[in-house]
C-alpha cells in the first residue's frame, strides 16, 4: 500500500537531515499525512496550485541550497514525467536528489475522481505505456532502485539513502487505492468524504459537476 511505502520512507529517513519535495497527486497528500515532519520549511509542495511536474525541479533547488541533506522527491508515476528530463541536470552537476515515486500506473487524483464522484466512468487516467523508470533514470547516468513487495521496501530504501548519485526510486504499489479525506467540487469542508461515507457515489452535485 502506498501509505505503507511513506511511513517506511519517514522511519529510515527521520534521523538525517532530510528535505521533502512532492509533485501532485495521491501521492502529495499522502506525504503530507504519513511522513511525520520534526522541523518547519522542510516540505517543499506546490499547495492548491496543483502543479504537476514541480518535484523534481524543486529538489534541485533544495539540493543547491543543502548540499550536505538528503532531498527526496516524492512522486506519481504521472507528474515526475513532466519534468523527467531535468535529470539531466541533477546528473550533470552531481546534485544528488532522490526520487521516489509511488508507481500505481494511474494518475491516481483523477482516477479517484472518476471512481468515487462520477460513478466509476474512467477516461484517460489509466496509462499503458509508462516508461521503465529504472531504465529512464539509468539512460540519464543515474540510480534506479524498484521494489515491487512489502518486504523489498526496507532494504531498497536504504539502498537509495546510501549511493551519492540521482537515484530514482520505482515503488510498485496497489493501484487502486484511495485517499482520503476528500472534498467534493461545490462541497463545503464538513461534507468531506471519508473512507467509511455512505452513499458515496452521489457525493458530487450538480453545481459541483459544473466545476469540474
Amino acid at each position: 500500500m502506498p501509505q505503507l511505502a511513506i511511513e517506511r520512507l519517514y522511519e529510515l529517513t527521520k534521523d538525517k537531515d532530510t528535505y521533502i519535495t512532492t509533485e501532485v497527486g495521491q501521492h502529495q497528500m499522502w506525504a503530507a499525512q504519513y511522513y511525520h515532519f520534526d522541523e518547519p520549511n522542510r516540505f517543499m509542495t506546490s499547495g492548491g496550485l496543483g502543479t504537476m511536474g514541480y518535484g523534481l525541479p524543486a529538489a534541485l533547488g533544495v539540493q543547491v541550497a543543502h548540499p550536505d541533506s538528503l532531498v527526496i522527491d516524492i512522486g506519481g508515476d504521472g507528474s515526475v514525467q513532466m519534468t523527467m528530463q531535468e535529470m539531466s541536470a541533477a546528473v550533470q552537476y552531481g546534485l544528488p536528489i532522490k526520487i521516489f515515486i509511488l508507481n500505481n500506473s494511474y494518475l491516481g487524483m483523477v482516477r479517484q475522481w472518476q471512481e468515487l464522484l462520477h460513478g466509476g466512468r474512467y477516461s484517460h487516467s489509466y496509462s499503458e505505456a509508462i516508461p521503465d523508470f529504472v531504465k529512464l533514470v539509468e539512460a540519464y547516468g543515474g540510480v534506479g532502485i524498484r521494489a515491487t513487495k512489502p518486504d523489498e521496501l526496507d532494504d531498497a530504501i536504504k539502498e537509495m539513502i546510501s549511493v551519492d548519485k540521482p537515484v530514482l526510486f520505482d515503488c510498485v504499489v496497489q493501484n487502486m487505492a484511495n485517499c482520503f479525506p476528500m472534498i467534493p467540487s461545490g462541497e463545503a469542508h464538513n461534507n468531506m468524504l471519508l473512507a467509511d461515507s455512505e452513499d458515496i457515489g452521489s457525493a458530487i452535485s450538480e453545481k459541483g459537476k459544473m466545476l469540474v
